[in-house]
């Protein structure tokens, strides 16, 4: 993937026991696990598992709650695939090199 490219969600799917389902344009999909952050700072919100069920994908590639809850996209993709950001930008090897 070049660095200019974006991991963009497609879908995403809040699940039981504050767990979170996304699927990329790539094609990965999986789940990762919220809870931990449930109840801390801006998170409190999700203490409402209403409110955790309202989750969206904003036009800015974002997965959001509220517009002061979001989680990047590119973090939560290397949180499902275990990847660096360096595996899935090798450009960023290069930025950090020079």
């Amino acid at each position: 993937m070049a660095v200019d490219e974006q991991l963009r969600p497609v879908a995403v799917e809040a699940r039981h026991d504050h767990r979170l389902w996304v699927r990329f344009d790539d094609g990965v999909e999986g789940e990762i696990d919220l809870s931990g952050r449930v109840g801390q700072g801006v998170f409190e919100i999700w203490n409402d598992m209403n409110v955790f069920e309202s989750v969206s994908i904003s036009p800015h590639r974002t997965i959001r709650w509220s517009d002061e809850v979001e989680l990047c996209a590119d973090a939560v993709y290397l949180e499902i695939t275990g990847r660096t950001a360096e595996e899935i930008m090798p450009g960023l090897r290069a930025l950090a090199d020079a």
